[in-house]
């Protein structure tokens, strides 16, 4: 017996060892096998670790895509369709000036955009491998296919226009490119969410919104700049809807993500999109009030769309540029995991 006494309390001694060693994970699992009831448990006396990855390597790899073909394929994807919707309603609507104006910024948004795509792939085949395909659940392969018949409809469209051959096919091409306008304007921003990357994925309900009104907001400012002074009114309004779209969007977008919003207030991107919110409210005022500035209504326009076009420019490279970095950072990845976690979601 007196043998027994020392070895079990050594045993002991070794058995408590052994679970603080364990790390958290160790203590975790003492602390649920202690009663519930009755005892008062044992307070923590070393604090809970900070994140680290290994090495201070990123968890994520961030995205291939370069820059600036990629964020300028988003920002003439976005001038392409909305102008493509603008021409369709002001052909439906007896608007002869901003439906031409509309047919040729919009196929000229769809062949740069596409031009910028290929580049950023490469080579011109990997783009055509993507069509071999449809798959509805990919975004990339629907916005393929959104992408080729877009860019076909509204070349065919403007070509009519400009050459005044074909004008009934022309007009129907025209209306086909308005019809998938707006899809032009959107799929890239769910093609974004769509990956792993937390400031795109954790923004998938408002990332549509702000791309959609973002190219409202480029499609008016590059159509102020095109159409005659009498024709600009129902531009102005445009303008001032995507404005209300994207500055909501980007506002709810922030709030709601919370540590995961933080790349697009911080450093570069936060610049960027601030400088692309001021820039919105300028040409909102300066295309509103225009009329009030008499002769020089037609500067105020002009400088109103010049605006626009560069609010949609920095919003494009914010929104990607704030993706990049949060892809590079291990906390924006495991943080959100963890509190997910502790709160019982998934």
């Amino acid at each position: 017996m007196a043998e027994d006494e020392p070895r079990t309390a050594a045993t002991s001694a070794i058995e408590e060892a052994r679970v603080t060693g364990r790390g958290e994970r160790g203590r975790e699992r003492e602390r649920e096998r202690e009663p519930k009831r009755g005892q008062e448990r044992e307070r923590a006396m070393v604090p809970r670790a900070e994140f680290r990855s290994y090495y201070g390597r990123p968890i994520l790899k961030p995205p291939a895509w370069k820059e600036p073909d990629v964020p300028a394929y988003l920002f003439l994807g976005g001038v392409a369709g909305a102008s493509a919707a603008m021409s369709a309603v002001a052909d439906l609507t007896g608007r002869p000036s901003p439906a031409r104006a509309g047919r040729c910024l919009a196929a000229g948004g769809a062949l740069v955009s596409v031009g910028a795509l290929i580049h950023d792939l490469g080579r011109p085949e990997r783009f055509l491998m993507m069509l071999r395909v449809f798959k509805p659940t990919s975004p990339l392969s629907v916005g393929s296919w959104i992408l080729s018949p877009f860019s076909a409809l509204a070349t065919a469209s403007a070509l009519s226009e400009l050459t005044g051959r074909f004008p009934r096919l022309g007009r129907f091409a025209g209306l086909g490119s308005g019809l998938l306008g707006p899809a032009m304007c959107t799929y890239t921003a769910v093609l974004l969410a769509d990956t792993a990357v937390p400031a795109w994925h954790e923004a998938y309900p408002e990332l549509p919104f702000v791309f959609a009104g973002g190219a409202l907001v480029s499609g008016a400012g590059a159509a102020l700049l095109c159409v005659p002074h009498p024709d600009r009114g129902p531009l102005s309004r445009m303008g001032a809807l995507g404005a209300v779209m994207e500055l909501a969007g980007m506002r709810r977008l922030e709030r709601r993500l919370g540590l995961v919003g933080e790349p697009y207030r911080q450093d570069r991107p936060g610049r960027l999109l601030k400088t692309g919110r001021a820039l919105t409210v300028a040409g909102v005022a300066l295309s509103t009030l225009g009329p009030l500035f008499g002769r020089r209504a037609k500067a105020a326009s002009a400088l109103a769309g010049a605006a626009y076009l560069a609010a949609g420019l920095c919003t494009r490279f914010g929104v990607f540029e704030a993706g990049v970095a949060s892809a590079r950072d291990p906390k924006y990845v495991v943080l959100p995991q963890r509190q997910r976690l502790e709160s019982g979601g998934t």
